[in-house]
């Protein structure tokens, strides 16, 4: 049996041809921005940034804080969280759509097959006025295998897989983003959390405290060495106190409801007993400002965001340009199975396809313009991004500073407090003071030691926020 053979030398020189110009691709190539970044943070005493080493956390930036129930926390969310589920998919979506763009740059292979059994009519169109049509009824089998190919001679392809890449490489980062807000979101709720154990803890001993008092008014009152005035005094601050341990409670309630949601539990079921030991603000290495470019995602995905803008432009433009396809087909088709594969049955083709639009009523001029404009709304959005992550990382820097002064002087006054209301019992027990002496005493300790417990809590927030702010582990 015979069988026609093909050449396939003319169309592979035309494929090594496209490879060789497919360098030249339309529109402009991509440049990261230059950003102007000052050399250090404004930095004040007491800080004492740390420095890196091998030895210190890299990813898990929350083992710093030394508190072993917020690991298991934080390793519960990045396991069972759907916010990162979601974020998740979305990067396993990115990532697929770049292998369909770099599918592209291969040839496309197909397997076509047909099996019919058709009448064709004679009420056709004419081929030849001198042949008359005549209507038949006839199978038709066909086995055939084609290739094509699009030469990307200006760069179209190209393009398109170097956004398709940006853009995969932009999710990951936004993944990432989301993995850094997840942690702190849950390092900010469980300092909250405890904070308000601690707040709690203090009011219940100043409560004690209270009570205590108040029985010895009670006593003086029974003995008739003062008036009904001093006992009603004492209960009345006695449940302004109580007052405040219930509000607390809701507060840390709600926090607690609020750990559960970002660990991917249904807050009626869960809970986490009460810890009064405080929490230590860890050492955080800064750095210097330009590791911002590298450290945080939401500027890596911000500056991939440009790059996906800039391959936008060479897709629109490269619409300017003539399309060029190769393809071939090779098979058989017979109206009888049996001779499907003889030599009269062979059918074959080679060819090229070229299409160039020559008028489109500017269609490809708006669409390369509306690209442009794309890239530099994009350009100002990475800009934008950065002077923000510096504003963050800062404030927090600044803030770190003047909380560990506020927590220092606050101890103090709780000290001073202590020491003031220890004066006043002595004097009231021997009945120089008054019982108001006393209960200002005992609000102002009251105060100062929950001040305290607040400005810990706010030092440990603002950790957490420069830890987000300068981008998570180092």
């Amino acid at each position: 049996m015979m069988r026609v053979r093909l050449d396939w030398r003319r169309p592979a020189a035309l494929a090594l041809a496209s490879a060789a110009l497919a360098g030249c691709a339309a529109g402009p190539d991509y440049r990261k921005p230059d950003v102007s970044m000052p050399a250090a943070w404004k930095t004040e005493a007491p800080w004492k940034p740390a420095d890196p080493s091998d030895a210190a956390p890299k990813g898990e930036w929350w083992s710093r804080f030394g508190d072993p129930q917020l690991d298991a926390l934080q390793r519960k969310a990045l396991a069972d969280s759907p916010t990162l589920a979601v974020a998740s998919a979305r990067l396993a979506q990115a990532r697929s759509a770049l292998a369909a763009a770099s599918a592209s740059l291969l040839p496309q292979v197909t397997l076509n097959s047909r099996d019919a059994r058709q009448r064709i009519a004679a009420n056709r169109p004419l081929n030849n006025y001198n042949a008359p049509n005549f209507s038949t009824v006839q199978n038709d089998f066909v086995l055939s295998a084609g290739a094509s190919y699009e030469l990307d001679l200006f760069g179209r392809v190209q393009r398109a897989v170097e956004g398709a890449q940006a853009s995969a490489e932009q999710v990951q980062a936004d993944f990432e983003n989301v993995r850094l807000l997840l942690g702190a979101d849950l390092a900010a709720a469980y300092v909250n959390l405890r904070t308000a154990d601690a707040e709690i803890d203090i009011v219940s001993r100043s409560l004690a405290l209270q009570r205590r008092v108040l029985d010895l008014a009670t006593s003086r009152h029974d003995l008739g060495a003062t008036s009904g005035l001093d006992m009603a005094q004492q209960q009345a601050l006695v449940d302004a106190t109580l007052t405040q341990l219930e509000l607390l409670g809701r507060q840390r309630a709600q926090f607690e409801n609020a750990i559960a949601t970002l660990t991917g539990t249904p807050a009626p079921s869960f809970s986490l007993p009460a810890a009064a030991g405080a929490l230590r603000p860890p050492e955080v290495p800064i750095g210097i400002p330009s590791d911002i470019l590298e450290r945080r995602p939401d500027v890596a995905a911000a500056e991939r965001a440009m790059a996906v803008a800039n391959a936008q432009i060479g897709l629109a433009s490269a619409a300017y340009y003539p399309s060029v396809i190769l393809s071939a087909n090779y098979g058989d088709e017979s109206r009888v199975l049996s001779q499907l594969f003889s030599t009269p049955s062979l059918i074959w083709s080679v060819g090229a396809t070229l299409t160039q639009t020559l008028f489109d009523g500017g269609r490809i001029r708006a669409n390369v313009s509306s690209a442009r404009a794309a890239h530099e709304a994009a350009a100002a959005t990475y800009r934008r991004v950065v002077l923000s992550a510096m504003q963050e990382a800062q404030d927090g820097i600044t803030g770190m500073a003047k909380l560990e002064k506020a927590h220092a002087q606050a101890l103090k006054a709780a000290e001073s407090a202590s020491r003031v209301l220890d004066l006043a019992l002595t004097r009231y027990e021997g009945g120089v003071a008054t019982a108001l002496d006393v209960i200002t005493a005992q609000q102002s300790l009251l105060n100062a030691e929950r001040q305290a417990a607040q400005v810990l809590g706010q030092r440990l927030l603002a950790s957490v926020g420069t830890i987000r702010a300068l981008g998570g582990g180092w």
